[in-house]
């Protein structure tokens, strides 16, 4: 049965081509080719890419059989959590660009995925077979993917519905003067850089985060941050804590020079995804999983805490 989706009224008033896009967790393209091809109804009623729709609208989308990938499978070392019939958990190492882009044909989480679970070819679409969702190349931690179109069709709406558990670990400088927050802010393209997100946008979407320092290295000005974002826009954690004046150690995209000597050490943001839950899309069972802090940031904070004056 094709997968049907109710607009939120977080996409009322977007193109429908955009809105399918987060509904079903597809590239804007490949919703743009499923409206071309006559496979979406809204309402019932053929759809048009540019259409406006509105909340409450249900959009019915009858995507085309997968095609064959083309992608070659690569023996690119990726540490499985979990592995069943329905879906794959992994831990993403830094430094990993998660599906083939410009500039990154080859090399990427999904070249690895094909090599290591060899039923994954084409869910999803040819181009990132599998992938629900993506972290950014120089953020590490917990994934999942996708085996089969029911599963996911079934984890996108849970990211699309925000009823899924992430948290983050995170290093940044500064010293706020509470130990909790959550920042909301409309989060959209650079105005004058479009290979940036920022706060400073006219069209920017809905954004929540929450935050809770865990750490702080009083001498270094700096603090171990556990973060939930409560929604899931490009770059958003970065982009976030950077406006709050908490910028990552390491981002040279949002944090400047943020971190100094420490952030020297480090080849990207100190960002982790430490924790990612949801509901198997097959048996309902309520599942989480850890992905423990890596080499470099353990060697980070190790750094930060001998730079600490010690007691007594």
């Amino acid at each position: 049965m094709a997968p049907e989706y109710v607009v939120h009224a977080e996409h009322a008033g977007e193109r429908l081509d955009r809105a399918l896009s987060a509904l079903a967790g597809v590239a804007r393209a490949q919703a743009q080719r499923w409206i071309k091809e006559e496979r979406v109804r809204v309402n019932g009623a053929p759809a048009r890419a540019s259409q406006r729709v509105e909340a409450g609208d249900r959009v019915l989308a009858d995507p085309p059989e997968a095609a064959p990938s083309e992608l070659v499978p690569q023996p690119i070392a990726i540490t499985i959590l979990h592995e069943d019939d329905a879906l794959v958990v992994l831990d993403k190492p830094a430094g990993l660009v998660v599906h083939p882009a410009p500039g990154h044909a080859q090399g990427t989480l999904v070249n690895a995925l094909l090599h290591h679970v060899r039923d994954l070819a084409g869910i999803g679409g040819v181009a990132r077979p599998g992938i629900v969702h993506r972290l950014d190349r120089g953020t590490s931690g917990v994934m999942v993917a996708a085996k089969t179109d029911a599963a996911h069709a079934a984890l996108s709406k849970q990211f699309h519905d925000h009823t899924i558990e992430r948290v983050y670990l995170a290093f940044a400088r500064g010293a706020p003067a509470q130990d909790e927050g959550r920042i909301e802010r409309a989060i959209g393209r650079h105005p004058s850089d479009r290979k940036r997100m920022s706060i400073a946008t006219k069209r920017g979407r809905a954004a929540a985060t929450r935050w809770r320092v865990l750490r702080r290295f009083a001498k270094s000005g700096v603090v171990k941050l556990e973060v939930r974002p409560e929604t899931g826009r490009t770059h958003q954690i970065r982009v976030h804590l950077s406006s709050h004046g908490l910028p990552l150690l390491g981002d040279e995209t949002y944090g400047k020079a943020a971190g100094g000597a420490f952030a020297k050490q480090l080849a990207r943001p100190a960002l982790h995804a430490a924790v990612l839950g949801f509901t198997h899309p097959t048996s309902g069972a309520a599942l989480r999983f850890e992905a423990p802090l890596p080499a470099d940031l353990v060697a980070l904070e190790d750094a930060l805490a001998a730079a600490e004056p010690r007691r007594g």
